[in-house]
């Protein structure tokens, strides 16, 4: 993608190339030192903050930036290649034409088999990220939801996202993909329920098989469609401590799909049950008011609350296939428990199964 040598490990990530990576065609950067700190544990990928030296001060250039690199563990790397084209796709493609607060991208590339990418992203510290078992505040979900209206609202039924190559969740009208995602959210609810289900009541049992078991028939029928984040919740927000803003970050699950699956996935997901319920309608009016800020016309706010409704299926669905796939940690098992609680809740609250087999009678 570009002339710069793309990293293969961290020992790659030298002052040379990150000068290279920072310059502009007629305006080299020249760095004479780097300092290199690793950032959080994520097992996908690897994160660093970088501190150059400048050799000449430039009061444009950053103080610090990040360099997202894949997992160290070089054996996983191909496994993971999917989500990596998404990513850079996402900065490189999706990121321009959007009104989503995100990191600034200084520099991305990926190498043709997708095992190998980099991206060098503005640092957003003192920004903290948000924590999705304690929850949001009312004011972080209402800036969360405004935040989320600016990805969905410029690609409101634009068909020039439906073909893109590096966006790997099924897409509208796939049936084949769908029904794909459908038996595999179906055969690994056995996985997870095996291994988690003792922190779950029977209730939940139910709810989340007979859940997954519409998956495939709920992909399809969706009825309306932008690009979507796909895992939005508190663990990939960064809250701001003083300017009280939202950044979204982990763009590894970019796909096209219903809207409201990313608004019903961060209240399922990231408020606790009896806030969700005290705050959902509010929130919904939040999004729905930024939406039509955005340009997205012919939307009433009853069909708005409808599609969140229907969304609610996507934060078991993710939680499922998140769980059955990823290494499990102490925090990870609970985060994956207190997402499913929360979800089954909001689906028999909303009564979101009975929705969706209306739907399908009269389709």
């Amino acid at each position: 993608m570009t002339e710069i040598a793309l990293p293969h490990t961290l020992s790659d990530v030298t002052a040379t190339w990150l000068a290279a990576a920072l310059s502009k065609p007629g305006d080299p950067v020249e760095i004479s030192d780097l300092t290199l700190q690793r950032i959080g544990t994520g097992q996908a990928g690897s994160t660093y903050r970088a501190t150059p030296a400048y050799t000449e001060p430039n009061p444009t250039l950053p103080e610090t930036v990040v360099v997202k690199l894949p997992a160290e563990d070089v054996a996983l790397r191909a496994g993971l290649s999917l989500g990596y084209r998404s990513e850079v796709a996402f900065y490189g493609k999706v990121a321009p034409t959007v009104k989503v607060p995100i990191p600034q991208c200084f520099h991305h590339d990926i190498s043709d088999n997708g095992a190998d990418f980099a991206l060098l992203l503005s640092d957003l510290d003192p920004a903290v990220q948000g924590d999705q078992i304690g929850g949001c505040s009312d004011a972080q979900a209402k800036n969360v939801m405004a935040a989320i209206a600016g990805l969905h609202g410029p690609s409101w039924c634009d068909p020039r996202w439906l073909d893109v190559p590096e966006f790997i969740m099924p897409k509208p009208g796939d049936v084949g993909a769908a029904q794909m995602m459908g038996a595999a959210a179906e055969a690994l609810t056995d996985v997870v329920l095996s291994r988690l289900g003792e922190h779950l009541s029977p209730e939940d049992h139910d709810t989340l098989r007979t859940s997954m078991a519409a998956v495939a028939s709920w992909l399809v029928a969706q009825p309306r469609y932008s690009l979507m984040h796909g895992d939005f919740r508190a663990d990939n927000l960064m809250f701001h401590p003083i300017r009280n803003t939202v950044t979204i970050v982990d763009w590894q699950t970019i796909s096209v799909g219903l809207p409201s699956r990313d608004v019903a996935y961060f209240t399922a997901s990231s408020l606790q049950t009896d806030v969700r319920r005290a705050t959902e309608e509010s929130l919904i009016d939040h999004y729905h008011a930024a939406l039509l800020g955005h340009g997205v016309t012919n939307y009433d706010r009853e069909t708005c609350w409808r599609d969140y409704r229907i969304g609610m299926l996507q934060p078991p669905l993710i939680s499922i296939l998140g769980c059955a796939t990823a290494t499990p940690t102490e925090r990870g098992d609970a985060m994956f428990v207190h997402t499913l609680k929360r979800s089954c809740a909001a689906i028999r609250d909303l009564r979101t199964l009975e929705l969706i087999e209306a739907d399908a009678q009269t389709a």
